[in-house]
């Protein structure tokens, strides 16, 4: 057992920082190569190494803290202050994107006719698949509390099932969204619109696949019995991040889809 004067984790040297912050750079990098000269491999190749780096980063970080019991504490409330500054940074990300939405809208260039939407833009029905990907959110936020309370309560059978369908919804959620763009009748290209719409539904997706698999780490973490009713911080910083997800989707549809078509 290790002891210490002091309550905090001094962790060893890692080559996984580094190394995922070069796999990072590479698959933007190749994203750039793959936009222009249509070549796939290396985006594909980048990719399979961040989630190399990802599953050996994690690997450490779960030994460190379920097996060696480095996280005191004074560690987890440190944790806990680093997913909350994470989640309020990307709040402002989201900010940035209601804001530029909300200026085009409210005071349209006359490059756009004066009008919002532009002229000639095609918009989605709001009661069709926005509504229903709306409730699938809600009704997965639904279940992952039903999920936290399971295992609060030591109902770990019940506490893994629901986390299940919570996965499950969430990735109902990205092919609804999937075959959405793929029948959207206006692009990217379409001006500040079509930029405005596809950048900010779009990172949203992006963050409800990022929540999926961490969900679904958890879901792994639950049935290895990584958890008990007292000790679950992972879980928890899962359903503060998937519970962030599910508001900013609220605020994307009553603005990118409701209110556009009122």
């Amino acid at each position: 057992m290790n002891k210490s004067n002091h309550p905090f984790h001094m962790v060893t040297n890692s080559p996984w920082p580094i190394l995922t912050s070069m796999s990072i750079f590479s698959n933007f990098s190749s994203m750039i190569i793959m936009f222009n000269f249509k070549n796939y491999y290396l985006n594909i190749l980048s990719i399979l190494l961040l989630i190399a780096c990802m599953f050996m980063w994690w690997k450490d970080i779960i030994r460190e803290s379920t097996f060696q019991g480095m996280h005191t504490m004074m560690v987890k409330k440190g944790i806990r202050m680093g997913m909350i500054s994470f989640i309020i940074s990307e709040l402002f990300f989201f900010f940035s994107i209601f804001w530029t939405f909300f200026h085009f809208s409210i005071m349209p260039s006359i490059h756009i006719g004066l009008k919002w939407p532009p002229k000639g833009i095609i918009l989605f029905n709001p009661y069709d698949i926005p509504l229903l990907n709306t409730i699938i959110l809600l009704s997965s936020g639904f279940f992952l509390t039903w999920s936290h309370h399971s295992l609060l309560n030591k109902n770990f059978s019940q506490s893994i099932l629901s986390l299940i369908l919570t996965i499950m919804l969430g990735m109902y959620f990205s092919c609804l969204q999937m075959y959405e763009y793929y029948n959207a009748p206006f692009t990217i290209n379409d001006g500040s619109f079509g930029s405005i719409f596809f950048l900010g539904t779009g990172f949203h997706g992006i963050h409800v696949i990022i929540g999926s698999i961490f969900l679904i780490i958890m879901m792994m973490r639950m049935n290895f019995n990584h958890f008990s009713n007292y000790s679950h911080l992972g879980f928890e910083c899962s359903i503060w991040y998937w519970h962030f997800v599910d508001v900013i989707w609220l605020l994307l549809y009553i603005s990118f889809y409701w209110w556009l078509n009122n």
